[in-house]
């Protein structure tokens, strides 16, 4: 069911990069592989704790920034902690059985790559600056 409301709310066309949709959609993306893969009998028991973890946090009212009083950026904290979570997945689950049930735009892994690198930078950053260091 989500793959043809996705469909709808963006065209995909052979070759073409993800745009704004795309991004809207990304933690939507990300919640629905995680509800896959706790699905599927092929995944590690501990595996799907981790997905359920990333689902709960997500659903959950309680957020590290909430989206009442930050708006949008209130997202945030919520695709950081589903990003880890199915990036922790990758490391016990093949790599073929998490493409198969991303529903997103391109190479999962390769976005995983993207939005880990970003939010290790960010935090690291804001770590830094917290705790008074100078960046090198």
């Amino acid at each position: 069911m989500y793959d043809r409301l996705r469909a709808r709310v963006v065209a995909v066309e052979p070759g073409a990069k993800p745009g704004v949709r795309d991004l809207l959609l990304f933690l939507p993306d990300l919640v629905v592989l995680l509800m896959r893969l706790g699905q599927d009998p092929r995944v590690p028991v501990g595996a799907k704790a981790i997905a359920l973890f990333g689902v709960g946090y997500v659903l959950s009212p309680i957020d590290l920034l909430p989206e009442l009083f930050f708006g949008p950026l209130g997202f945030l904290d919520d695709v950081v902690i589903v990003a880890a979570a199915v990036s922790r997945i990758v490391n016990y689950v093949h790599p073929d059985l998490v493409r198969a049930h991303w529903p997103g735009h391109g190479d999962v892994l390769d976005v995983l790559r993207r939005v880990t690198s970003w939010s290790e930078s960010m935090v690291g950053k804001t770590v830094t600056r917290l705790l008074g260091f100078k960046q090198l």
